[in-house]
């Protein structure tokens, strides 16, 4: 079915408009207006308090994540290593649109140049793409820890993580590049306001009074380049650690490694289910308000970044640990190796590596 273009079914946003060259005809604007939650404008305060809460656990989260990693040299392997990569894309996708979206609820800054919303477009699909392929490498990490242990250190080096990591970005930065240059050939007319809190494609292309074909069928095309790969690898690898584990001799065994799994399980389902809901919805559930749309986009940039570090901070046992010595400047027991051994100290800081239970 043929979308209507945006620009042909706004006639009830046009009183938010900031000047009077915003109702009238022109093919590039140099500026476009973000509405924030349309509907809701009246409780943009309100709304702020918990996206300024989220954003500033998702930045002491993923800033605790990189110190820990760095100062502990026993988390200096390929799982700490992604884990990073995790962390700074976290970081950086939060950071696109918090910003902007805080200004917009305190302060009424809704004035975004026509460039740097085009800029903001392309970094936040950018990172999400990489997330999503930072996901998959943590996958390959456990799959190799799992079902082949003992080459695990010789597949896995720093330099295939810095090739694998290199990787990523460049897959992602490459195919979502097309994105705002299509958005940037649309011709505009009668409105450049945009309902939403940040300057997502599908949203800005919706504004623009032309054939818009191309713009949707390449992001279904990313969708299935980026999300339906990555989540089918994801899915094919833990098929295969399924099937190691259930070769496993104990049912001790099963929990230990289903435990050093988890982490990254919950990280998958809590950044790819959102996501996954939310293009769905946005493209084809017509019915449902504006203003959900909206606040599911916004959750569904800031979620995972805030869960990410809470997820593996809980879960991971070396981290939890150091983050205990960190923050009640008390040697955990786990760390308290001046009456032991070494070697001991090594066992137990590996306790929830998948290489014991296997080896």
């Amino acid at each position: 079915m043929q979308e209507t273009p945006f620009c042909l079914r706004v006639g009830h946003l046009l009183p938010y408009a900031m000047s009077d060259s915003n109702t009238t005809d022109f093919t590039n604007p140099s500026t476009f207006i973000l509405m924030g939650i349309p509907g809701l404008e009246a409780a943009h305060v309100w709304i702020s308090i918990p996206f300024c809460v989220i954003y500033a656990l998702a930045i002491l989260g993923n800033f605790t994540i990189l110190l820990i990693v760095k100062i502990e040299p026993s988390l200096h392997g390929p799982m700490y290593y992604f884990l990073c990569m995790l962390a700074v894309t976290d970081l950086a996708l939060s950071t696109s649109t918090v910003p902007k979206m805080l200004s917009i609820f305190w302060f009424n800054s809704r004035e975004i140049d026509f460039s740097a919303c085009l800029t903001q477009m392309y970094f936040i699909h950018c990172f999400s793409a990489m997330e999503s392929g930072i996901l998959v490498a943590m996958a390959l990490d456990r799959y190799v820890a799992i079902c082949d242990p003992l080459r695990h250190s010789t597949i896995l080096t720093n330099t295939a993580v810095a090739k694998v990591g290199l990787a990523v970005v460049l897959r992602s930065s490459i195919l979502v590049l097309p994105n705002p240059f299509l958005a940037r050939r649309c011709p505009y007319h009668r409105t450049n306001i945009i309902p939403h809190t940040y300057c997502d494609h599908i949203s800005m292309v919706k504004l623009a009074c032309a054939d818009i074909h191309v713009n949707n069928y390449y992001g279904f095309s990313l969708i299935f380049l980026i999300t339906g790969v990555d989540v089918f690898l994801i899915a094919l690898s833990y098929t295969q650690i399924l099937r190691a584990i259930f070769n496993l001799p104990t049912k001790d065994a099963w929990v230990k490694t289903f435990w050093t799994c988890s982490s990254h399980v919950f990280a998958t389902l809590a950044f790819h289910i959102p996501g996954l809901f939310f293009i769905l919805a946005h493209r084809f559930a017509q019915n449902v308000p504006l203003h959900f749309h909206v606040l599911m986009a916004n959750m569904y940039l800031l979620v995972p970044p805030m869960l990410n570090p809470i997820i593996y901070g809980l879960n991971t046992k070396q981290i939890r640990n150091r983050l205990l010595w960190l923050f009640a400047h008390k040697e955990p027991k786990v760390f308290s190796w001046w009456s032991g051994s070494k070697t001991n100290l090594h066992a137990e800081l590996s306790g929830d590596m998948v290489l014991s239970p296997l080896s």
